[in-house]
């Protein structure tokens, strides 16, 4: 796909992998709405991105949402569905509220984005972008609820792509973990799982991904290879996952 004069649509463009992937598309001639809850007072380098402000964990904003990208830009060619946040911890308590929270924006609102942006170009083409996760193959201790939604997407965009149209497109990214805020979002003190990269490394992926119409989108080889080489050794997760859950038992230690 080349993005010159595409109309693109981003999430969670207020920081992170969405504010990078905003910067990225810019440079490229896209036509760009940055959307977050405080889109307002980011500084987006240029007029020439709308800023739109919206809680996509709510189905009516994500209705209106797609509704006014339609009527501002002229129509979408590429929505990126980046918004995203996780917990971080032992699981202790059944929380309720807290499983719901993490879907509806993780799993419901992306879902629901995915679908009605379907039913809106019936069958003409467009692109959806997702943000999941390497969690969603590996998952370690302390994010149970947000590596259990990333692997929700992977599922559902398996089945998802037998049912688009010609010139129709679903794309996954598969990040491992971002230095960025997010992991200061999931809780005080959150270590960064390992491997990590930059927000700048995923978005760049992403436009490679997009330019080269790469289904699912891996921005660290070595996770690549490490997920490769766990299907015939599966050692390698448990490794992982031992020396994670050595990290969270030393924050809880050092929280109590």
């Amino acid at each position: 796909m080349d993005l010159s004069g595409k109309n693109v649509l981003v999430t969670g463009a207020s920081s992170g992998i969405g504010l990078a992937l905003t910067e990225e598309l810019r440079q490229r001639g896209s036509h760009v709405m940055a959307v977050a809850r405080s889109i307002a007072g980011v500084d987006l380098g240029g007029a020439d991105v709308h800023k739109y402000a919206c809680d996509v964990s709510v189905r009516d904003n994500v209705d209106r949402m797609l509704e006014d990208a339609v009527r501002e830009l002229g129509g979408l060619d590429v929505l990126i569905c980046n918004a995203g946040f996780a917990y971080y911890g032992p699981l202790r308590a059944a929380d309720w509220n807290a499983i719901d929270r993490i879907y509806r924006l993780n799993v419901f609102s992306t879902i629901y984005s995915a679908l009605k942006l379907k039913e809106l170009h019936a069958q003409r083409p467009y692109r959806v972008v997702i943000t999941a996760s390497a969690m969603s193959f590996l998952a370690v201790p302390g994010y149970a609820l947000y590596a259990s939604t990333k692997a929700a997407l992977r599922s559902f965009a398996a089945a998802y792509r037998y049912e688009l149209e010609p010139g129709q497109r679903l794309q996954l990214v598969y990040p491992i973990a971002t230095r960025t805020a997010f992991f200061g979002a999931a809780g005080k003190d959150t270590p960064v799982p390992w491997p990590s990269q930059t927000a700048q490394t995923v978005a760049r992926a992403i436009i490679r991904g997009l330019e080269n119409d790469t289904d699912d989108i891996f921005p660290s080889r070595l996770f690549w290879a490490l997920n490769i080489l766990n299907g015939v050794m599966p050692f390698i997760h448990k490794g992982i996952a031992a020396w994670e859950n050595r990290k969270l038992r030393s924050s809880i230690n050092s929280v109590n």
